[in-house]
């Protein structure tokens, strides 16, 4: 009866092992050649869309599950892609310059990953803290994770106010009869990461 006992009580230790490595915190490197930010902007008559590069960054797992992590943003990296020649350096010199994103003051951007759940919708509900212009401010948005193996590929498109970080060029909220000349408030930062 012991040695049944016995028996019973080192399976219960095997499994108790088993799970517990399953369920093993891994730090997973972005790997910044292959991850991108694509980012939208508007205006009354019409819009610009553009890149700006990750640098750097993780997700951080336990098990399944996705527990934090971070990416960071070279703001220097801004660049226009509907537009060519004289007015796309004129704009990609605007959005660095002091009316928008001050980048020679302000060189990086950084999304903290404060927590996430698992949604309904198959989608990861991701809570974390956004650092423009060294302001930092909490931002909520949807995610598709894909975890195969070693490899993380994260996919989120995160809506931002530019009035939370100071931006105020051309805002209806502060400056009056723009008319056609109005910059909306809010931007789309459309994100794709992919781990090392």
């Amino acid at each position: 009866m012991k040695f049944v006992k016995y028996l019973m009580m080192l399976a219960l230790g095997l499994s108790l092992a088993a799970n517990a490595s399953s369920m093993k915190k891994t730090d997973y490197k972005i790997d910044s050649s292959k991850s991108k930010a694509t980012w939208t902007g508007k205006k009354v008559t019409g819009q610009h869309v553009g890149t700006i590069n990750i640098t750097s960054g993780n997700l951080k797992y336990d098990g399944t599950n996705l527990t934090g992590g971070e990416f960071v943003i070279d703001m220097n990296s801004i660049n226009t892609t509907d537009l060519s020649g004289e007015w796309k350096g004129k704009l990609d010199n605007h959005l660095k310059g002091e009316d928008f994103f001050n980048t020679s003051k302000h060189k990086t951007a950084k999304l903290v990953i404060k927590n996430a759940q698992f949604g309904k919708g198959g989608h990861w509900d991701v809570n974390g803290d956004l650092t423009i212009k060294g302001i930092t401010k909490p931002v909520s948005f949807k995610a598709n994770l894909v975890k195969k193996g070693k490899a993380v590929t994260a996919d989120a498109k995160i809506k931002i106010n530019r009035l939370d970080y100071g931006v105020k060029y051309k805002s209806g909220k502060f400056f009056k009869g723009l008319g056609d000349k109005m910059i909306y408030d809010d931007f789309e930062l459309a994100v794709k990461l992919v781990t090392k």
